[in-house]
C-alpha cells in the first residue's frame, strides 16, 4: 500500500466518522483507481514536469510528514478524543437551531446532519510512558545493529527483525493482548463492499487522484530502476502497462475495503540482492499473501502488536524517505540557478502547514478541507507549479528519469 494516501484517508475519516466515512473513503479509492487506469499513458509522458528539484522536494515532504506518525506511535497522543475544532457549517447550523429550540419546547428536533458527533476533550494520562520509550529505543537499536553488522539478505530485513524483537519483548512484558487472536477464526473469505455501496464524492475523488499521480510518478522511477537491474530497457508501452496495473490494484483495493496499492520499491532492492528476476516468484509470493489474508488469526496477531514497536522502526523507515529526498536535492543546481531555492523553500513551507498549523483551514469552505489537509499534496502542487514558473515545462527528461530512479533506490 502507499503511505501517501494515509493523510487524505484520515482526513476523510475524521470529517465523516462511522460506516458512512468508510464508504466515502473506498469510493474515493475506487474513483482514483479508475482515474489511474485511464491516465496511465498520459502520466508516462509527464516526467518532464518532475525534475530532481520537484521529485526531491516531494519525497522530502513525504518523509517529514510520516515522521509525525512514527513519533506519535512511540509517545501516543497528548490529548484524548476531542470534539472537532473545525466545525462543518451544516453542523453549526443544526446546533444553533437545536439551541434556539431548547427554550421553546414542543418543537420537533430536526434530523441530525450527516457525520455529526460529539465527544469530550481530555488529557491522555498514558502519554509518553517510560516503558514505551525504552521499548522503541530497543527496536531502533536492533534495526541499526543488524544494518551495521549483518550482511546481504539479513541486513536488508533489519527493520523486520527489529519489529520481531520488539514484539517478543512486548509479549513478555504483557503489552500484547492475544484475546482477539484466540477468538479469530482460521478462515474467513473477504467480501467486497463490506461497509456497503461506496459513496463517490467528487472532491474526495480528486484528492485521492492527486495522490495517485504522485504514486504513479514514484512507480515510474521504480520501473526504470528495475529495468536497469535486470538489463532490460523499459519502453513507454511497458511503462504505461505498469502504471495501469497500479491503477487496477487501487481499484481492487477500494472494492475489497483496503488501501490504494502501488508497486513497492523494497522489492526492487530485493531483486538486486537476491539476483532472482523471475516473475513466477513474484506470483508465488502474491498467492501466499492472498492465502494469509484469508486467515483472520494473522490479521489479529498483527493488530495485537503495540504501535510503540512500530514507532521505533518507523523512525528509521520514515527518516530514510526524508533522507532520500535530501540526497536527490543534493544533485540540484542551487548555485547558478537560485530559483531552485525558491521552489524548495516555498514547497517545503506549504508541506509543513498542515503539520504546524492544523487549524489553518478553519475559515475555508468545508468541502475543500480533504483536498488541502495533506501537506504532501500541497507541497506537490506548489513544487510543480513553481518549477513551471521559474524553469518552464520543457525539462530534461533524462534528469527526471534519474531523479525518479533515485527516489526508489
Amino acid at each position: 500500500v502507499t503511505f501517501a494516501s494515509v493523510g487524505p484517508m484520515v482526513s476523510i475519516g475524521l470529517a465523516h466518522p462511522g460506516t458512512e466515512g468508510a464508504r466515502m473513503i473506498f469510493g474515493a479509492i475506487i474513483g482514483a483507481g479508475i482515474f489511474g487506469v485511464l491516465v496511465a499513458p498520459v502520466v508516462s509522458r509527464m516526467l518532464r514536469f518532475f525534475p530532481p528539484v520537484v521529485t526531491g522536494t516531494i519525497i522530502l515532504v513525504i518523509g517529514v510528514t510520516l515522521m509525525r506518525i512514527g513519533i506519535n506511535w512511540i509517545f501516543g497522543l497528548p490529548v484524548g478524543p476531542t470534539s472537532p475544532k473545525l466545525v462543518n457549517p451544516e453542523h453549526a447550523d443544526w446546533l444553533k437551531t437545536v439551541t434556539e429550540m431548547a427554550g421553546a419546547g414542543g418543537a420537533a428536533v430536526p434530523d441530525q446532519p450527516r457525520g455529526f458527533g460529539l465527544s469530550a476533550t481530555m488529557n491522555n494520562p498514558a502519554y509518553a510512558p517510560v516503558s514505551n520509550i525504552v521499548l522503541s529505543l530497543v527496536v531502533l537499536a536492533t534495526v541499526l545493529g543488524v544494518a551495521r553488522f549483518a550482511k546481504g539478505f539479513i541486513a536488508n530485513i533489519a527493520v523486520l527483525i527489529g519489529i520481531v524483537v520488539g514484539g517478543v519483548i512486548a509479549a513478555a512484558l504483557a503489552m500484547m493482548n492475544f484475546s482477539k487472536v484466540a477468538a479469530a477464526s482460521w478462515f474467513a473469505p473477504i467480501m467486497p463492499f463490506h461497509f456497503g455501496a461506496p459513496i463517490f464524492d467528487p472532491v474526495l475523488i480528486v484528492t485521492m487522484s492527486l495522490v495517485m499521480i504522485v504514486v504513479m510518478i514514484e512507480s515510474t522511477g521504480m520501473f526504470l530502476a528495475l529495468g536497469d537491474i535486470t538489463g532490460k530497457k523499459v519502453t513507454q508501452p511497458m511503462l504505461s502497462a505498469g502504471l495501469r496495473m497500479d491503477g487496477l490494484g487501487t481499484l481492487l483495493g477500494g472494492m475489497f475495503n483496503t488501501f490504494p496499492y502501488t508497486s513497492f520499491s523494497q522489492n526492487v532492492g530485493l531483486v538486486g540482492v537476491t539476483g532472482i528476476r523471475s516473475r513466477f516468484v513474484c506470483v508465488t509470493g502474491g498467492v501466499i499473501l492472498v492465502i494469509l489474508g484469508l486467515i483472520p488469526k494473522m490479521g489479529a496477531l498483527v493488530e495485537a502488536l503495540p504501535t510503540v514497536v512500530l514507532g521505533g522502526a518507523g523512525l528509521v523507515m520514515f527518516g530514510m524517505v526524508a533522507a532520500t529526498g535530501i540526497r536527490i536535492l543534493s544533485g540540484v543546481d542551487f548555485k547558478t540557478n537560485r530559483n531552485n531555492l525558491f521552489i524548495v523553500a516555498v514547497a517545503l513551507g506549504f508541506g509543513m502547514i498542515p503539520l504546524i498549523a492544523p487549524d489553518f483551514k478553519m475559515w475555508l469552505p468545508h468541502a475543500i478541507h480533504p483536498l488541502i489537509d495533506s501537506g504532501i499534496l500541497l507541497a506537490s502542487l506548489a513544487a510543480v507549479l513553481l518549477n513551471m514558473l521559474f524553469n518552464g515545462a520543457s525539462g530534461n527528461v533524462e534528469d527526471a528519469r534519474e531523479a525518479a530512479m533515485a527516489a526508489e533506490a
